[in-house]
């Protein structure tokens, strides 16, 4: 097994959650030491150690935050100190070792007590605890929690008596972006004093929940080049009914995680609050993103690539692009079975009707159907009209889209819509797995690499692909600047024009366009005619990266009957086509369940 340290450089790793939660959960209370459970409950703390380890924790943190001198003292126990340290990395091995994969053991060391001692006692106290942890198995020491720079300077100090130790320094950021005590995120991680030893990375941990910490990675990752640990509590726990209650679900932890990686982040975990079904919704959605980082996408030398051929020559789209003529294009969705009659024959029709291309989806909402490259490739045969094939990443690895892309270039198909995609526990197989070998940014890269005639090991591709390469874009993100800076992102990896999510409220479109178009990309606006309240209530609750205001909600409501609602749904999207067109390049209409009439109406406009 690699060392963590180079674990940390060649991927991102899950750290586990709360051991203090999880003690407490378990009837274990507070006036208990909780370190000294090692010795008289040890298959309660490995029973934690594996459940955290089953849920897919990549290293597993010891139960020994506060099993230094002092505070056992507290206790009655420092005289146990290293049999205590020892048996808690002991535990944690075992659970480690028991797993089909690599598991590190994090030494753990919490803040020292805040009372005036010797420095020369305080680095026995670290060295001692640090000395034991690595005896008993662990890989590396984990300073966690660390309340302000001075205790961070005496951690790194200390370990200069431990030359060949590996070690970690994690340490709180309460608000602001800030300490406790007012010290900036720059202020912690900058240079250490001379004497002091180098840690392996750099750790923020506990806090005051998951987007406490979001603005403090931000900066982090600017500040340093070395592995960043990202480990929030659930937040601040409310008081419900007497009882002090983590409101912080799963899926709020693992959105902040996503978000933690794509800032970059190399390890990310939990704190206070959170339990094994918070790692185990984290690695889920992590793990197959750590894959998805551009740097499988390995740049080609120059001298090995052809010229890309103009944009107008590669399709019609293309054409229409380069000309900046206005473009409509309707989504159909490939059905369930492999009867593809009415698809195509509603094909024909939105052709006959002056569409000039159908947007194929590909497993939306992680739904199983047809695949969307056949699809598309008898519209294009058989309806004579352009497709444009959404391209998902999560169901194939590189090999597999490398593949699908070739196919797409021998059937003709032409333009490529790249999206990350819905993860699996949104559709009906919530337990299917996630590739993601790549992101809609790196598969944009590889496209533009086939068109360049260069496959991803470097092999020449002769013929060069002629793919028209687009992406999607979210201009209800809740996270504005994360959402405009990875579209510069897909627009620096190759991207060539863009589709909207359905947009309901043409000011947030427009608002956002203006700050989306400085990129100079062709920007097709999604729009979605609503069939119904019901079907708005669906959009609004349902489907994620959509935003339906109330003044739609309650447009949709005034009328009682279906055909009436349709016919406000129909007027609404004709509003907001007028409100925008002379922003956008053109339009993306969806064809609610199947009916291309209802998209037809909204072009008429």
């Amino acid at each position: 097994m690699q060392s963590f340290a180079e674990a940390l450089n060649h991927g991102v790793l899950v750290f586990d959650g709360a051991m203090g939660t999880e003690l407490y959960r378990r009837h274990v209370f507070t006036n208990r030491s909780f370190d000294e459970i090692c010795l008289s409950d040890p298959q309660l703390i490995r029973q934690i150690h594996a459940d955290y380890c089953d849920a897919g924790a990549d290293a597993l943190t010891t139960n020994t935050f506060g099993a230094n001198r002092a505070s056992l003292a507290k206790f009655g126990l420092a005289e146990k100190l290293e049999e205590i340290v020892r048996t808690g990395a002991r535990l944690a091995r075992e659970a480690a070792s028991a797993a089909d994969r690599p598991v590190y053991v994090a030494g753990s060391i919490g803040p020292l007590p805040p009372q005036p001692r010797e420095e020369a006692m305080l680095d026995e106290m670290i060295v001692e605890q640090a000395r034991a942890l690595m005896e008993g198995g662990a890989d590396f020491i984990l300073f966690e929690t660390q309340p302000n720079r001075a205790a961070v300077e005496r951690c790194a100090l200390a370990m200069g008596r431990l030359p060949e130790v590996p070690f970690a320094l994690s340490f709180v950021i309460a608000d602001h972006n800030e300490t406790a005590s007012g010290e900036s995120v720059a202020r912690m991680m900058a240079p250490l004093p001379p004497g002091s030893r180098q840690p392996i990375a750099w750790g923020m941990n506990c806090g005051s929940g998951p987007d406490g910490l979001l603005g403090a990675v931000e900066q982090a990752v600017q500040l340093s080049r070395l592995p960043l640990i990202v480990q929030p509590n659930a937040g601040i726990p409310k008081e419900v009914e007497h009882r002090r209650i983590y409101l912080c679900s799963p899926e709020y932890l693992t959105s902040y995680a996503r978000r933690y990686v794509e800032l970059g982040a190399t390890a990310v975990g939990g704190c206070c609050g959170t339990t094994p079904d918070h790692i185990r919704q984290v690695a889920q959605a992590i793990k197959p993103l750590t894959r998805a980082r551009v740097a499988a996408v390995a740049a080609a030398p120059p001298a090995a690539q052809k010229p890309v051929a103009p944009l107008a020559e590669r399709s019609q789209l293309g054409q229409r692009l380069a000309q900046r003529q206005w473009i409509t294009t309707v989504e159909l969705v490939p059905p369930r079975g492999y009867d593809l009659r009415s698809t195509v024959a509603k094909s024909k029709t939105l052709r006959e009707r002056g569409v000039h291309a159908i947007n194929i989806p590909d497993g939306p909402r992680a739904s199983a159907r047809i695949s969307p490259l056949a699809t598309a490739e008898r519209i294009l045969r058989e309806a004579d009209i352009e497709p444009i094939l959404h391209f998902c990443c999560r169901d194939r690895n590189l090999i597999g889209m490398q593949a699908d892309l070739l196919a797409c270039a021998a059937c003709g198909i032409r333009n490529l819509l790249f999206v990350t995609g819905d993860p699996p526990k949104l559709g009906d197989y919530p337990h299917a797995t996630g590739v993601f070998d790549a992101d809609s940014i790196g598969m944009a890269a590889v496209q533009r690499r086939l068109n360049r005639g260069l496959d991803l090991g470097g092999q020449t591709i002769d013929p060069p692909t002629y793919a028209v390469i687009g992406v999607g874009l979210d201009p209800t993100a809740l996270d504005r600047r994360r959402e405009l800076d990875r579209f510069r992102q897909k627009v620096e990896a190759g991207a060539e024009f863009a589709i909207t999510q359905p947009v309901f409220d043409p000011n947030i479109l427009l608002s956002f366009l203006d700050e989306a178009q400085t990129h100079g990309v062709p920007i097709l606006a999604g729009v979605w005619p609503l069939a119904s309240y019901r079907n708005a209530l669906f959009m609004r609750n349902e489907v994620p990266g959509v935003i339906v205001p109330n003044a739609v909600m309650q447009r949709m409501a005034s009328v009682e009957s279906r055909e009436g609602q349709l016919a406000v749904g129909v007027e609404i999207a004709r509003e907001t086509v007028a409100r925008i067109r002379d922003r956008v390049a053109g339009i993306q209409v969806s064809a609610p369940f199947g009916r291309v009439e209802t998209a037809c109406a909204v072009i008429a406009s």
